[in-house]
């Protein structure tokens, strides 16, 4: 199933340009939408997830007209939002039978069958009758790929999903993620830029509403190979003045001290050692292009 994006824009009643002109292909796999708070990513996946309509531009699933048959376009598509709500003194199992049979899941054989199921692959069935407010961040965020799954969809839409969880939570919701299969298309949406080094074959970074690089991780970081530097700034003016010196793409603190990491096809100097690429280079290196454009 491909998911073809084309030309799409949204500006809200207060200005605000969230998406410009932008065009993707998702194809069957798990893809990795990167990018900073207030990218635009969230406007993206609603509108894909049929929540809202662009100012202009197409979005095509497969056959379908993602604008225009929003109703057979739900038959087929699962959805966690950034938030999303439910009643808290059901239980799981509750909800997920109420959420089914609102998916036209009828047939009470049929549903309890997928429902029990659901709450085993996601490692909720221990606690399947309690009430969802005692959930905690990491069960709430399983729970929600259990609904996202109803009706086995063709389409996952998942948006921030690990923000907040803590290490052991996070990684069980990415392994969860993992296990859902190949034969089903699955959008992250995230800034966590780890989330989708662990994950996504391919990815896009986007900022400000425009598309900035869409591939495969491993050839971003391939790219970069051998041009990405490092030094230890051991004052603010030295941090200002290599700032200001080279094309210094992020800087972090280690013991106390800025560690600098710079962009160059050789290397800038004295005191540079060169240091392996990550997907944090590259999607910070994405970021600064687009700032100096």
């Amino acid at each position: 199933m491909a998911l073809k994006i084309t030309g799409l824009s949204k500006t809200y009643p207060n200005g605000v340009k969230a998406l410009k002109n932008l065009t993707l292909t998702i194809g069957n796999n798990m893809f990795g939408l990167l990018g900073p708070n207030g990218a635009g990513k969230s406007t993206l996946m609603r509108t894909v997830a049929t929540l809202q309509d662009p100012d202009s531009g197409t979005v095509q699933l497969d056959e379908l007209n993602v604008l225009t048959q929003k109703d057979e376009v739900r038959k087929v598509l699962g959805y966690l939002p950034q938030e999303f709500g439910v009643y808290p003194k059901m239980s799981a199992l509750d909800m997920l039978h109420h959420l089914a049979i609102l998916k036209g899941i009828t047939n009470k054989t049929e549903r309890t069958q997928m429902v029990e199921a659901l709450l085993q692959q996601t490692n909720l069935w221990d606690a399947r009758k309690k009430s969802l407010s005692t959930y905690s961040g990491g069960m709430k965020q399983r729970f929600g790929i259990a609904q996202a799954l109803l009706a086995n969809p063709k389409l996952i839409i998942v948006d921030e999903p690990t923000a907040g969880l803590d290490p052991a939570e996070r990684n069980r919701f990415l392994n969860l993620l993992s296990s859902i299969g190949s034969n089903v298309t699955v959008i992250l949406s995230t800034h966590i830029v780890d989330d989708v080094r662990e994950l996504c074959p391919r990815m896009a970074i986007i900022s400000n509403g425009e598309l900035l690089l869409e591939g495969a991780p491993n050839e971003a970081l391939e790219s970069l190979r051998g041009k990405i530097w490092s030094k230890i700034a051991a004052t603010d003016d030295e941090l200002r003045a290599l700032e200001g010196s080279f094309n210094v793409i992020s800087t972090h603190l280690i013991g106390g001290l800025h560690e600098v990491r710079v962009y160059a096809d050789s290397s800038p100097g004295e005191g540079f050692r060169p240091v392996e690429s990550g997907l944090e280079d590259v999607y910070f290196l994405n970021l600064a292009g687009q700032a100096k454009n």
